[in-house]
């Protein structure tokens, strides 16, 4: 087993990013640092090397989409290269992400959206754009759709199932504690449905924690994760039990979102009490935290995950 990570430590600078939506794809972090320069062929090769790897491309364009300069740079590229469809796609999802931090019109990046899919009709990453936009601002019955066309295109997309997950967990807060929520039954079915190497075997995880994050900030629950009593239920501990035991076996470390899997999954672990297996997973996450789940509900992930991976590993 790996060393344990080095303390974050509390005089760290604000200017430094603590979590960084790359994770540990290098070959995206250098691209992505070549796209601020303005260099946009290093972006052009980084996701025609991608190829088909659905979930990896989807990983790629929205964390190249969250720069601020990425959509002036997309624009350059496709005037560059008009009929290069890779440019269309980033294009559309930087258009998304801007329209959901109010400074692009949605409709502007619907648009867009569609204008990729239409030049890749394969790809489900245009239709993750639009999910990720009507997730915040559409109706159900519009997330759902859209859902359904990435599942057409790729039926294990992780990136739209994480989404779904979220947007279900928002339904009837009033209900409470619910074993039968509509979210736990999609994260069940979903991992069931997936092969059985799929990382989508950790959603029932996420599923908890999301919904952990609505009832706490509708009141229905501490604020304090721990001391909600969220995850020490018996259908809690079968849930952390079973994704804990597959990461055991499975450990998809070549899954390009298999960090985040990992923060929900230790997360977990550490609201459980479960030191031991918590500390294997925070050896393995190393320096690449993630803000959710440690923000939930509100809190400041930064302090979160460092208090937890101290206690655990029992660093200063």
């Amino acid at each position: 087993m790996s060393p344990p990570p080095p303390p974050l430590g509390r005089a760290r600078k604000r200017a430094v990013q603590p979590f960084d939506a790359a994770l540990d794809d290098t070959e995206l972090i250098a691209a992505r640092a070549a796209l601020a320069q303005g260099r946009w062929t290093a972006v052009r090769a980084l996701l025609a090397a991608t190829g088909d790897d659905w979930d990896r491309r989807g990983h790629r364009v929205t964390t190249l989409a969250q720069e601020s300069g990425t959509l002036a740079w997309a624009r350059d590229w496709q005037l560059a290269e008009p009929e290069s469809a890779d440019a269309a796609v980033l294009l559309a999802v930087a258009t998304v992400q801007r329209a959901l931090h109010g400074k692009e019109k949605p409709t502007r990046a619907r648009e867009a959206c569609r204008t990729a899919a239409e030049a890749l009709p394969a790809d489900p990453t245009p239709w993750l754009g639009l999910l990720m936009l009507e997730r915040v601002l559409g109706a159900d019955q519009d997330v759902v759709r859209l859902f359904d066309e990435v599942r057409h295109r790729y039926p294990d997309h992780h990136h739209a199932h994480h989404l779904m997950v979220a947007r279900l967990a928002e339904r009837r807060p009033e209900s409470g504690q619910d074993p039968l929520h509509e979210v736990y039954d999609f994260a069940t079915w979903s991992a069931e449905q997936a092969p059985a190497d799929s990382p989508l075997a950790i959603l029932p995880v996420v599923a908890h924690a999301e919904r952990y994050r609505v009832l706490a900030t509708a009141g229905g629950e501490p604020p304090d994760p721990v001391a909600s009593g969220h995850w020490v239920g018996r259908r809690a501990r079968q849930v952390m039990k079973s994704a804990f035991d597959w990461w055991l076996e499975w450990e998809r470390d070549d899954h390009p979102r298999s960090r985040l899997d990992l923060n929900f999954l230790v997360h977990a672990k550490y609201c459980e009490g479960r030191g031991a297996e918590a500390a294997a997973l925070f050896h393995r996450i190393g320096p690449h935290a993630t803000a959710v789940p440690w923000s939930y509900p509100d809190r400041d992930p930064h302090q979160a995950f460092r208090a937890a991976r101290d206690s655990v590993l029992g660093t200063v």
